[in-house]
């Protein structure tokens, strides 16, 4: 499988997988510095959805690149067996901070509109 042509911040090589036809993988495509600088700065901050799209967009990269390694020999299957129990607890931290997000949002949401219904009905009941 080919690799990405990029160059990793400590120097190495990428070895990711490139994407859109090109010889880049996603963090290195010349293409998509705009998408990760977006993913980025906003962080956790998309409704829940920000942090975690970006983040299963790496594990699906990390996950293709561990493939590839164990395929071509470079990675035993002992370690990348390891490797993947690491990446599906992260995915699942990933999906428990989903879903903690998305029950504060909705009881938020609850609470907003039991508080504008009791302010509502407050003044018709009292005589």
């Amino acid at each position: 499988m080919a690799k990405c042509s990029g160059i990793t911040k400590s120097g190495t090589a990428c070895k990711g997988t490139p994407i859109d036809d090109s010889p880049y993988c996603f963090v290195h495509h010349p293409d998509h510095v705009e998408e990760r600088r977006r993913y980025g700065s906003k962080g956790g901050k998309r409704g829940g959805r920000g942090r975690p799209v970006y983040e299963v967009g790496a594990i699906k990269a990390l996950l293709s690149d561990l493939t590839d390694r164990v395929l071509e020999g470079e990675l035993g299957t002992s370690q990348a067996a390891v490797a993947n129990q690491l990446i599906n607890t992260h995915l699942r931290a990933i999906e428990q901070e989903r879903r903690n997000k998305e029950t504060e949002e909705l009881e938020s949401r609850i609470e907003a509109l039991e508080m504008k219904t009791n302010s509502r009905g407050a003044g018709r009941w009292q005589r």
